[in-house]
């Protein structure tokens, strides 16, 4: 399977990114998220679920497959990383939207002595669809036996602060907020700071976050 890698001269950790619904594992925001992680010394490797890699060869508008099937692939994706020469470093998995929520069920799926990485990091996660505050996405959370950082957006439809703030997450998950970011971490034009602003910040606290594990 091919992954997209940002390796640092000396890396400290190495990420599996995974992708959102929509976009691929070399969108603007993934391959801008990957650059900064790798400027602070995370090595990330990206890669792409099979209906993704399936538009990407064919050019069929091919829809997400089911968890189950999602799942199987970062696994297998997550393998295919432990066999890297740079293996013996920490190993952190996680994605945007989509890709993160899957990224937390994998590591709730896979009893904790089992597992091979030392924590979770999701970009914008999909807490529940838009408009839909009832309908969450986060029965699993409160299982997580690893650190787990959510960098969101405060405008972000997927889940709002003061919709978050109701939910039951668990003791390992961590929710850092950036301002007036959207689900892609992008503010207004009339806001304080811009895209990448935000971008940095996010990069900065997953830094700090998994130093501090």
């Amino acid at each position: 399977m091919s992954l997209l890698w940002n390796r640092p001269e000396r890396p400290k950790v190495t990420l599996v990114l995974a992708h959102g619904a929509g976009a691929p594992m070399d969108s603007p925001f993934m391959t801008s998220m990957a650059e900064l992680l790798a400027d602070r010394g995370i090595q990330v490797a990206r890669f792409e679920f099979e209906y993704m890699d399936r538009r990407r060869r064919e050019g069929v508008k091919a829809p997400p497959d089911r968890a189950e099937k999602l799942l199987a692939r970062f696994d297998a994706v997550v393998g295919e990383v432990l066999k890297e020469k740079d293996s013996g470093l920490p190993l952190w998995i996680g994605g945007k939207s989509m890709g993160g929520r899957m990224a937390t069920l994998l590591a709730a799926d896979t009893g904790a002595d089992n597992q091979p990485w030392a924590g979770v990091v999701a970009l914008g996660y999909p807490f529940h669809p838009p408009g839909k505050p009832e309908r969450t996405r986060t029965g699993h959370l409160p299982s997580l036996s690893r650190p787990t950082l959510i960098c969101q957006g405060e405008r972000d439809p997927f889940g709002r602060p003061p919709e978050v703030a109701g939910y039951a997450l668990g003791g390992q998950v961590t929710v850092t907020w950036l301002p007036d970011g959207d689900h892609d971490l992008k503010p207004r034009k009339s806001a304080p700071v811009s895209h990448q602003d935000n971008l940095r910040q996010a990069a900065d606290r997953i830094v700090e976050f998994i130093d501090a594990c």
